[in-house]
């Protein structure tokens, strides 16, 4: 078996493929809890590790009256509370490098969102906390550009690192996932993971908000398992069209467990 490393007591290795879900932002605290606590239970009962995502703050939103979170000072603890009352690994992204070292006393790992994972100084400063880092690869970058990243985060002490692919532009508000960039990717010697929800997004695709094609993310999952991603990116809402942010490519929260049994099958037999 191999062990890429540790996020908290959880274990990334090829034993499993692992999960990494929640809402796209932290929404109120109950529902927040809520998604966390279910996630965790089927992931329990099957036997997949888990890390539970959620952002305080969205500040790359397509329109200035979208709903961003709750944002650091009030996000933050509500993250802290989920990872010690849930006994589970917590992620959300940053966007400043002032944001690293307020983060990093709370969460689990750090993300690098996709349109600012060439960011030099915030790759570095997220690094030099010592936790592990899900960068995510831009929509412009070609899987060879990604490892680039990982180079940045290895100069400032990183060394514990995933790489998530999140689809590619094509034309305007839509993204195709070409997946020969999942074995590129894996050339790294990071784990790899699929988004399959940001995959299906059509970003400003409905005018001052992304759009989306959630039929397509059971499709999307299976396909990088298949194609040798090490973990899955979901965004899950038990209401999807009520979501604050995110809603038209989130997963609905009762597809979760159906889901993850077929990328099991899948997983075990690649």
């Amino acid at each position: 078996m191999k062990t890429f490393f540790n996020v908290d007591d959880l274990e990334i290795s090829d034993k499993s493929f692992f999960l990494i879900a929640g809402p796209c932002v932290i929404e109120e605290e109950g529902l927040t809890r809520e998604i966390a606590s279910e996630a965790k239970k089927i992931t329990s009962e099957l036997g997949i590790p888990f890390i539970f995502k959620a952002s305080f703050d969205k500040a790359n939103r397509s329109s200035i009256r979208s709903p961003r979170g709750p944002g650091i000072e009030k996000g933050l603890p509500v993250l802290e509370r989920i990872r010690a009352d849930l006994q589970l690994p917590v992620l959300s992204d940053i966007h400043e490098p002032w944001q690293a070292e307020a983060a990093a006393r709370v969460l689990s790992i750090i993300q690098i969102p996709a349109f600012l994972s060439r960011q030099t100084d915030l790759l570095q400063a997220a690094a030099r906390t010592g936790l592990p880092l899900n960068i995510k690869k831009s929509q412009m970058m070609s899987p060879a550009d990604i490892i680039l990243a990982v180079n940045k985060a290895a100069e400032a002490g990183g060394h514990r690192v995933m790489l998530t692919e999140r689809g590619t532009f094509f034309g305007y508000n839509n993204l195709v996932v070409d997946f020969r960039s999942i074995p590129r990717m894996k050339e790294s010697g990071c784990p790899v993971v699929m988004d399959a929800t940001h995959a299906v997004q059509r970003p400003s695709g409905a005018g001052e908000i992304s759009g989306g094609d959630p039929q397509f993310i059971p499709m999307l999952a299976a396909a990088g398992i298949v194609a040798g991603a090490d973990g899955v990116f979901l965004e899950i809402h038990p209401r999807p069209e009520k979501a604050l942010s995110d809603g038209t490519n989130s997963l609905p929260l009762k597809e979760l467990r159906p889901l993850l049994i077929r990328l099991q099958k899948l997983y075990n037999v690649r």
